[in-house]
């Protein structure tokens, strides 16, 4: 039987505005041991940020982590996937739209959590061990 998304997702987002800055951002995903943010203009999701952003888009391009805000570097593509899917439809989706990570609605498409390539990896590990 196959393994549906809301059994390998991680259900903790955390929603940062866009006018943060990204040592600030970087600092909440260090200190709730997460690699990425959901990215709000107001009431509503324009986009997600992960560290690896931060550190390509910002700090290998010389920008002041202090200076720059999320919504600079924000990919504003939001890619959901139900949470009834399988994982293996997850990982489809995250290969057809060269993503590493999609946000998990519910069936009224309300964010619920995200799954990862990493989510994905951690949870096979550990059925096979």
């Amino acid at each position: 039987m196959a393994r549906l998304v809301a059994e390998a997702m991680t259900r903790r987002v955390v929603y940062l505005p866009a006018d943060t800055p990204l040592d600030e951002a970087a600092q909440a995903m260090r200190d709730q041991g997460i690699g990425d943010v959901v990215v709000t203009r107001g009431p509503t999701m324009s986009g997600i940020v992960t560290a690896r952003d931060i550190v390509v888009r910002a700090v290998a391009e010389g920008l002041s982590p202090a200076a720059t805000t999320l919504g600079a570097i924000t990919t504003r593509e939001i890619i959901l996937i139900e949470q009834g899917a399988t994982v293996e439809e997850a990982v489809q989706a995250m290969r057809s739209r060269a993503v590493r990570r999609l946000l998990v609605c519910d069936a009224d498409r309300k964010i619920v959590g995200l799954i990862g390539l990493s989510d994905v990896v951690l949870r096979s590990n550990a059925a096979a061990a």
